[in-house]
């Protein structure tokens, strides 16, 4: 059986960018701490699952139901902003330029990595843009291979329900994450965003 040294160096290893030297320095800083420093973190990892949960309208991680951006009253209830992840909503809310409601897709179509539109939030996306009287979809997934896909998956699908759909402005850079910008590029990106088409439907008109 592992020492519990072992396990914990294990665990840590797990997570994105800690690799086992990392992880074994952590382990050793949990370990001169006082014991109620490992005792308060297990609980607040505990507590990850027991108290966070999906909101029921935008999909964003929380504590209550709805989240508190659906839940003020001073958002702009007919605007959407579609974002593939919960830091996503984080950095665009930070550059404080951006006054709607959001949805997060939780992922982007990937068929290198098997995942799909069912695998993302899209059907419930469309359930508010048959309940909520949306007039407008900001797309804003990732400038890179799978974030293009899911734009244009979604404008070939949402187009037809009638919302006006935009997509992110120049300021993003092209392969970047929209979780790494500063606040002033997220700022240009939004103000500057324009109405998105397919280069077939382009060629058409």
């Amino acid at each position: 059986m592992a020492s519990p040294i072992d396990r914990v160096v294990h665990y840590l290893s797990q997570l994105p960018g800690i690799g086992e030297k990392t992880a074994t320095r952590l382990t050793f800083f949990v370990l001169r701490q006082k014991p109620a420093f490992a005792k308060e973190l297990a609980a607040a990892l505990g507590d990850l699952h027991d108290k966070v949960s999906l909101c029921r309208r935008c999909q964003n991680l929380t504590e209550e139901n709805p989240c508190r951006l659906c839940a003020d009253p001073r958002r702009d209830p007919k605007t959407i902003l579609v974002v593939e992840s919960p830091q996503d909503l984080l950095a665009i809310e930070r550059s404080q330029s951006y006054r709607g409601l959001y949805h997060i897709l939780h992922g982007a179509i990937s068929p290198l990595e098997g995942v799909g539109p069912d695998d993302l939030k899209i059907s419930e996306l469309l359930a508010r843009l048959g309940s909520e009287g949306i007039q407008e979809v900001i797309l804003a997934t990732n400038p890179n291979v799978e974030g293009e896909a899911t734009a244009l998956y979604l404008l070939k699908i949402l187009t037809p329900l009638g919302p006006r759909v935009t997509r992110l402005a120049s300021g993003v850079p092209v392969g970047g994450g929209i979780e790494y910008l500063d606040p002033l590029t997220l700022r240009r990106a939004l103000e500057g965003r324009q109405l998105f088409h397919s280069e077939r439907s382009a060629n058409r008109e």
